[in-house]
């Protein structure tokens, strides 16, 4: 299973306006689908190769207020980009989180060089 991806599946209420939301941290729409007019946006987008994420308004796909980590290369650059100004400094990781427009929690960090 070495070429096994994870996608992380979030439950939304407005797939077009939390798909631009998650373009601030750096994702880019990768597919959208819609079964037929009026039906539930399905989004999926990501970040390289390794992050990505399905935003779904459809019900019964995923819970509300998930939790998800994305380790980055530069947290600072991306906290600024979002507006972000308090970063924590921890033993595992710099990092910040922030909501998106329906709660789900998204924490972005940083592994310092001396543990990595």
């Amino acid at each position: 299973m070495d070429d096994a991806r994870a996608v992380v599946v979030l439950r939304v209420t407005d797939a077009e306006a939390s798909a631009e939301w998650y373009r601030r941290l750096g994702f880019t729409e990768e597919f959208r689908h819609q079964f037929e007019p009026g039906f539930p946006w399905y989004i999926g987008i990501r970040s390289g190769d390794a992050a990505r994420l399905h935003l779904s308004e459809h019900r019964g796909d995923a819970r509300p207020d998930t939790l998800v980590y994305l380790y980055v290369p530069d947290v600072d650059t991306l906290a600024a980009a979002c507006g972000v100004t308090h970063i924590h400094d921890n033993p595992w990781a710099r990092e910040f989180e922030v909501k998106d427009p329906d709660g789900n929690r998204i924490r972005v960090g940083t592994v310092p060089a001396s543990r990595r």
